[in-house]
């Protein structure tokens, strides 16, 4: 029987979608189900005291470095003190704020190779070894806290390029994507999307490719997809209630929600049924690999795949990684 899980709630929108004022209100109503205090983790610039009249938490500023074990310190702190809930605005500052994920690829990249661009192109990969590992030893220890949590994310309007049925290279609309490894949205028990001027109202059916897979809203809350309006301390109340193992809580209606993204099953556990943004650039690189014959393939290789490892799932950056090693020896000989 279910009992006492925690959530961990994810809201991805840029700025003016409403995510601070939403996260309070969701913690507010997990907190009158679980108790203890609302710990509000602050990067930026104090924000969160805007709303001190509002709302009853406990404010605690953080500055840079924004380094994944400085925030897994800061939540740690916050969950040693009795905290029942805790917000972070923002997450996105692990990724690339100050002292964040993609400064300390940064400063191992010029620590390795300096100036010598050549040498940084190939050392690439091998920079990001230490970042991801530091992200996953946050991520689980996030995993490890007795305590819920509500992660505001921002995003940006992306797109990128990809090849169309006639061979010619075409500009694909991804849309607001998380400003964050995809590796936390995987985590999440549920993820929102806001858009601007969202004013807090989630958008469950996105059009842009990459939103869709963005957005994560598990069976168990897709009655949420048909309730109107803003989420509020109701939907925070309710979601604690399902995890504290009351499944009459959030279960309005069964299943007429399906077509709403649901990551746990949309892309299945296994390899061939994953559909994420990761898998499928993974799956180009590695077939890439498989047909490198040069070094000149290999360069060109290696100097495409490292903007999108910085994004890329753990797993799949692995098997892209050891995919590319794979070929070297291969690329070297008939280099010869």
């Amino acid at each position: 029987m279910r009992s006492h899980v925690p959530l961990l709630v994810g809201l991805t929108g840029p700025s003016g979608s409403g995510k601070t004022f939403t996260a309070l209100r969701i913690a507010t109503g997990i907190q009158t189900v679980t108790g203890g205090d609302i710990y509000f983790i602050d990067t930026e610039s104090r924000r969160a005291l805007h709303y001190a009249d509002r709302f009853k938490f406990k404010h605690v500023p953080f500055d840079a470095p924004f380094g994944s074990l400085d925030y897994l310190e800061a939540l740690q702190f916050c969950v040693g003190r009795g905290a029942g809930v805790v917000i972070v605005d923002s997450m996105s500052h692990e990724h690339e704020g100050p002292g964040g994920m993609v400064d300390l690829h940064d400063a191992i990249l010029d620590r390795m190779a300096g100036d010598d661009w050549k040498k940084r192109d190939k050392m690439t990969m091998l920079a990001w070894s230490e970042p991801k590992q530091k992200r996953r030893r946050l991520i689980n220890g996030i995993l490890q806290l007795n305590a819920n949590f509500v992660f505001c994310f921002r995003a940006k309007n992306t797109s990128k390029p990809v090849k169309g049925a006639n061979g010619k290279t075409e500009v694909e609309q991804m849309g607001f994507m998380p400003i964050a490894g995809e590796e936390f949205v995987y985590e999440q028990t549920l993820n929102a999307l806001l858009y601007p001027g969202a004013n807090g109202v989630p958008t469950w059916e996105p059009e842009g490719v990459g939103e869709k897979t963005m957005v994560k809203l598990p069976r168990q809350f897709r009655a949420l997809a048909r309730r109107p309006g803003p989420l509020d301390e109701e939907v925070g109340m309710k979601m604690a209630q399902w995890a504290a193992g009351d499944d009459a809580a959030v279960d309005e209606g069964g299943d007429e929600g399906r077509a709403v993204s649901d990551m746990g099953e949309a892309h299945n556990d296994s390899e061939e049924g994953d559909t994420s943004p990761s898998a499928m650039k993974a799956r180009e690189l590695i077939a890439k690999a498989e047909a490198v014959r040069s070094d000149f393939d290999l360069e060109a290789l290696e100097k495409e795949a490292a903007p999108h490892l910085e994004f890329m799932a753990d797993d799949w950056a692995a098997k892209v990684a050891a995919a590319i090693e794979a070929a070297r020896p291969v690329s070297a000989d008939q280099g010869e």
